[in-house]
């Protein structure tokens, strides 16, 4: 049994990239951040309410400060404004030097401006499998310097804390809290996935021992609700393969467990809310994931992420009904949602984030209406995109990918062959080139469930 064990944790690496899905359960808290950029993360020195919980001491002055700092710090970082965040965490650490949430904050700001940078914060860039391709993405070092330096100190700060009290859960908290960060960071940010595996699955674990001392710690839950949503929705070979690991999980009580939180978290509600987005849309629940959307644009306005999560679920929620045949639901659905990308557009204002996320707007716009079958606009998003000055390399070149296919669709034969021909001429980006070559050869033709989305 034991060299099955090993036999199968051999094997498990064998197929760990070949399945997104495992790779966000052992990465545990990739869609959190892979959509919005915010982690569970908050916990302030009073979260836990249990009667083992075991707190720090501060006074009741301090702790007010400390949320006043957090709440600021959290607020901005969801209306993605870096700047702010940080102002507020570095006060924190200052005053706190001691607690781990300031380096912890601090690097979860500094994590989530990366993949906002990047354009890996909007969750539908996700779909496609060529993205987690084995091979790591060439980052900043002092980016990856001073990441590495603040999680390195959070965690320092946590175990200390845990040396003094083994049953500190608000220390233990954090703890897990950073190493899913780790792993968040070398998953999202580096695409390094086999080391993002002993993190996410130790962030598990610290996580469970914190229910374990105190069961109203909701917030502790964020992690193993995702875990378990995770494992559940494997499948069915790797699910076998995993459980022979320890692995196991259900998508039902993953989902009720993020739905608790969000409903009675502390800290880690919107958190909560963040997952539910992207899980609802997995489990095709448009309408739930719409809500949650538009609760959350509702308390963070300045965030385009947030508007552009909305949007993605209307143009799915038209798909359905056109597939249903209810052709006023879906006409109404997408037109709802060409208007948010076109408020988008015209958004100017210096406070409001989408004014610097144009490309991604326009790569998104695109995909919208390639969804509604008006293809040849669908082009003219994609070419604009990748014509957005300071536009994402990366992004770039997957517009002009995208543009070509549309073009193709669209019967203009010789202008989708220049754009694969732009594509081929820049770096590769996932299966781009492959994608380029195969558009050369012949036609693109929309694949069996993207033409009865648009039937």
């Amino acid at each position: 049994m034991v060299q099955l064990a090993k036999q199968s944790k051999s094997n498990l690496r064998g197929i760990v990239l070949k399945h997104p899905f495992l790779l966000v359960m052992l990465s545990i808290t990739l869609f959190a951040p892979l959509s919005l950029g915010q982690q569970a993360n908050v916990a302030s020195n009073m979260t836990a309410s249990g009667p083992t919980a075991k707190t720090s001491r501060l006074s009741e002055a301090e702790q007010g400060r400390f949320d006043e700092l957090r709440q600021r710090g959290f607020e901005a970082l969801y209306n993605l404004d870096y700047e702010e965040a940080r102002r507020n965490f570095k006060e924190l650490a200052r005053l706190f030097p001691d607690h781990p949430a300031g380096p912890q904050f601090l690097a979860a700001s500094l994590w989530a401006q990366t993949l906002n940078e990047s354009r890996r914060l909007q969750s539908g860039l996700y779909n496609s499998d060529s993205f987690y391709a084995n091979n790591e993405d060439k980052v900043d070092p002092r980016t990856v310097a001073q990441f590495r330096e603040w999680t390195r100190a959070a965690k320092l700060l946590a175990e200390a804390r845990l040396k003094r009290d083994r049953q500190d859960t608000e220390a233990l908290y954090f703890l897990g809290a950073t190493e899913g960060l780790k792993a968040a960071f070398a998953t999202a940010v580096q695409r390094s996935f086999m080391g993002a595996l002993k993190d996410g699955q130790n962030s598990v674990d610290r996580h469970r021992e914190v229910i374990k001392l105190d069961p109203n710690f909701h917030d502790a839950e964020l992690t193993i609700g995702l875990y378990d949503y995770v494992v559940g929705a494997l499948p069915l070979p790797v699910k076998l393969l995993a459980s022979i690991t320890g692995a196991r999980g259900s998508k039902k009580r993953g989902l009720q467990t993020l739905e608790r939180v969000a409903h009675e978290g502390r800290f880690a509600q919107d958190d909560a809310r963040a997952l539910l987005i992207i899980l609802y849309k997995r489990e095709e629940r448009f309408n739930d994931a719409l809500t949650v959307a538009r609760e959350l644009s509702a308390k963070y306005p300045r965030s385009y992420l947030l508007k552009l999560e909305a949007a993605d679920a209307l143009v799915s929620q038209a798909a359905v009904e056109r597939q249903a045949g209810r052709s006023n639901e879906a006409t109404s659905a997408q037109r709802e949602a060409l208007s948010i990308f076109n408020d988008l557009l015209r958004s100017n204002t210096t406070r409001d984030t989408a004014s610097r996320a144009l490309d991604l707007i326009h790569f998104r716009y695109g995909e919208a209406l390639l969804a509604g079958g008006q293809k040849e606009q669908a082009a003219k998003e994609f070419l604009a995109a990748a014509s957005v000055q300071g536009a994402e390399q990366n992004l770039a070149t997957m517009a002009h990918l995208r543009a070509a296919q549309a073009l193709d669709l669209a019967g203009k034969r010789n202008e989708a062959i220049s754009q694969y021909r732009v594509v081929l001429a820049r770096p590769n980006v996932y299966d781009s080139q492959d994608e380029a070559k195969q558009g050369l050869r012949a036609p693109y033709e929309l694949k069996a469930q993207e033409k009865s989305v648009q039937e």
